[in-house]
């Protein structure tokens, strides 16, 4: 069975793609491996290879030739469910997926940039793993006046996605600081860094389609792992 919070195969397969692409992994024109041999490679079913397929090919970032292949068409333009998460492996890509720590409704804490309208905020703290790999610990603080509770069994693995199909709230941009952090006390064991080791803090105040300050978030990135990536085309 799928995990509650796991985006469906089909889709997880086409995001890893297209950072795949991103990263310049799958070069434009790359003609990718037969289908079965394919999805052998990924460990999946023809079936749900091809439903991944016909959804790059649909954003634009996949050529179909009857008799030839699948060629990539790489563009920097296409809407994914992971647009605004800019860490990767150090060799690129890497598929983000979320083990949820904790969510709570709580105070603002003096520390974070003012954003929202509330006196309170939603904190969910994850981990985040990059093809399996504990990569970030992450703090979200989504202010309080979006949503009166959030459960973990609501959320899903990205939480743009939720806030635009569950909470009507969508973020189109967001401006991202860097700086020196200890990691956290609640960070998990599976992560990599011990709780106090300073750490590359990367700190993002996100907005929603009006200019509004409506998210702030807080991830510690493993760098023996990851990096930031920001491509400027």
């Amino acid at each position: 069975m799928r995990d509650r919070h796991s985006l469906p195969l089909y889709l997880q397969i086409s995001e890893m793609l297209i950072r795949e692409i991103n990263a310049g992994r799958l070069a434009d024109g790359a003609r990718l491996p037969p289908e079965r041999e394919y999805a052998a490679q990924l460990g999946t079913s023809v079936g749900t290879l091809r439903k991944s397929l016909a959804d790059l090919t649909e954003k634009g970032l996949l050529e179909r030739i009857q008799g030839s292949g699948n060629y990539v068409r790489a563009r920097q333009d296409v809407q994914s469910v992971y647009t605004f998460f800019r860490v990767e492996l150090h060799e690129g890509g890497g598929l983000p997926t979320a083990d949820f720590i904790s969510v709570d409704r709580v105070s603002k804490p003096n520390d974070l940039p003012e954003f929202g309208k509330s006196d309170e905020a939603h904190r969910i703290r994850r981990l985040r793993r990059l093809n399996g790999i504990p990569a970030i610990v992450e703090e979200i603080w989504l202010d309080a006046s979006y949503a009166s509770s959030i459960s973990e069994a609501e959320l899903s693995e990205s939480l743009y996605l939720f806030y635009r199909e569950k909470l009507g709230l969508w973020i189109s941009s967001a401006d991202d600081r860097f700086s020196v952090s200890p990691v956290p006390e609640w960070a998990p064991a599976e992560f990599g860094m011990e709780a106090g080791t300073p750490a590359v803090l990367a700190t993002r105040i996100s907005f929603d389609n009006e200019g509004n300050r409506v998210e702030v978030s807080r991830g510690w990135i493993d760098t023996n792992v990851a990096t930031y990536v920001s491509r400027l085309k």
